[in-house]
């Protein structure tokens, strides 16, 4: 065996090692988005009434507290500043939480998530840090999300059984 047919099957190997990761990186994302996906539409068949709390609770364990005077299946974080602020401004970020009766005994729950930076100093010269009231909503809606992640975290928590299944299901995708 020669020097050029061990290089030859040393690029071969190399070829097909990254087209395997390329191919698994893909169907990775593939399946994520397709778990994501379900979690947005999910309907547990559990009455609004036990889904919700468990929902309100998910967000009390990742630092957020809730406005007070909420009522109903409807509640808004408080703003909860997300890393350390910066010379390039200072990112905040709360929910808005909803229990939707789907039918007897069935409901839906959306968690969306509402991002916001401010710039440090740039309206503001008093020298004192500003409150966050309402920020303006920019036109095209995008610091306003539903966050599937945290859906599909609670789908988790919540709904066991029919997580595993999309998971199951998940995993034929190629």
């Amino acid at each position: 065996m020669n020097l050029s047919m061990l290089s030859r099957g040393a690029a071969a190997l190399l070829v097909v090692a990254a087209l395997s990761l390329t191919t698994t990186g893909c169907a990775g994302r593939r399946r994520e988005a397709f778990l994501l996906e379900k979690a947005r539409n999910h309907v547990y068949r559990k009455p609004v009434a036990e889904v919700y709390p468990q929902a309100l609770a998910l967000l009390k364990e990742k630092g957020y507290s809730f406005k007070a005077g909420q009522s109903g299946f409807e509640a808004t974080t408080e703003w909860l500043m997300q890393g350390a602020p910066s010379s390039l401004g200072t990112t905040q970020v709360r929910y808005l939480v909803r229990g939707i009766e789907k039918g007897p005994g069935q409901c839906s729950v959306e968690l969306t998530r509402q991002l916001v930076t401010q710039s440090a100093g740039a309206a503001n010269t008093s020298g004192r840090a500003s409150d966050i009231t309402e920020p303006a909503v920019r036109a095209d809606g995008g610091n306003i999300t539903r966050d599937e992640a945290l859906e599909w975290e609670l789908v988790q928590r919540v709904d066991a059984e029919s997580a595993s299944a999309l998971r199951a299901e998940s995993e034929k995708i190629q």
